[in-house]
């Protein structure tokens, strides 16, 4: 149907525009020789399998490793499967997120954070905008992360970000730029993943250290799959301009519906432990402009 006062051509070309828009995205499961290029620990640290469709990170005393994706990405749906260094992992960090380059750049972050064998991970999550982060919340997760490879996504819109974990819901940092709150919507990123040692601030504050006679520590990963708007020689392969057009692309409808929005206060009502939006003591002169409109 087409919107009231519009014009049947003005809906054909709304409907063209998105037709457009999803052939110009990709969404298809990835391949780890085809889709990353490992950035350090290569070889013993950093490994590929299974005809590029499993890939592993390690962590020993001597280095850890890491992966990026060869493309860069406006907006957009990412999924990957992790599962997470099992037994006591306490001073690591498994990190996978998006980031843009240079000293103002934008990152949409997930940070695993170790812990000893029988006590939970936290899920560490920050949004930078323009070099500036301090957003963080953290989780408990409701599954231990280190039996079962489990999904963990990111909907990356102009209007919101979305945290997904198998799924649900976990976050929602939606685009203030109307109170004067940057949002990540001009700079291309890549996708990022490591595992490094980071004992003196992951665990407890960096009172337990890494246990060194348990190394390597080792994450898998599997089923990476993009739905996203690619950038290349400073173009996307969306029209960033024509936000209307995005209507028709699979990852821009999954919008929070009744359901999702319970999703959402489930997760954080019972699994969250840290909200910045929260603290009171750390912002005393009244909490960031953005909280005020956090609520989806």
């Amino acid at each position: 149907m087409a919107p009231r006062g519009s014009s049947p051509c003005a809906s054909y070309m709304v409907v063209l525009g998105s037709l457009l828009l999803m052939a110009a995205s990709i969404a298809a499961a990835g391949n780890f020789y085809q889709d990353f290029d490992v950035t350090w620990g290569g070889g013993e640290r950093a490994k590929i399998f299974n005809r590029g469709l499993l890939l592993s990170l390690s962590l020993d005393r001597v280095s850890g490793s890491g992966f990026r994706s060869k493309k860069e990405y406006l907006f957009g749906r990412i999924d990957m499967q992790l599962k997470l260094v099992a037994g006591n992992s306490a001073g690591t960090v498994t990190a996978y997120y998006l980031s843009s380059q240079g000293p103002t750049h934008d990152e949409i972050d997930f940070e695993f954070l170790g812990n000893l064998t029988g006590d939970p991970y936290i899920l560490h999550t920050n949004v930078f905008t323009q070099g500036k982060g301090n957003r963080e919340q953290q989780f408990y997760l409701w599954f231990d992360p280190t039996r079962n490879f489990h999904t963990y996504s990111v909907i990356w819109k102009p209007q919101h970000i979305i945290f997904l974990v198998d799924n649900i819901p976990i976050r929602v940092f939606k685009n203030a730029e109307s109170v004067g709150v940057p949002f990540p919507k001009s700079q291309p990123m890549k996708i990022y993943s490591s595992l490094w040692n980071a004992d003196d601030w992951a665990t407890r504050g960096g009172l337990i250290k890494t246990d060194w006679s348990k190394a390597p520590f080792t994450a898998y990963y599997r089923n990476f799959q993009v739905t996203a708007c690619t950038w290349s020689s400073g173009s996307s392969s969306c029209d960033i301009r024509r936000p209307s057009s995005y209507s028709g692309a699979t990852w821009q409808v999954n919008e929070l519906d009744a359901n999702g929005r319970r999703r959402l206060r489930w997760v954080q009502k019972y699994f969250m432990i840290y909200n910045y939006c929260a603290d009171l003591k750390r912002f005393p002169q009244g909490i960031p402009a953005e909280c005020k409109r956090s609520r989806f």
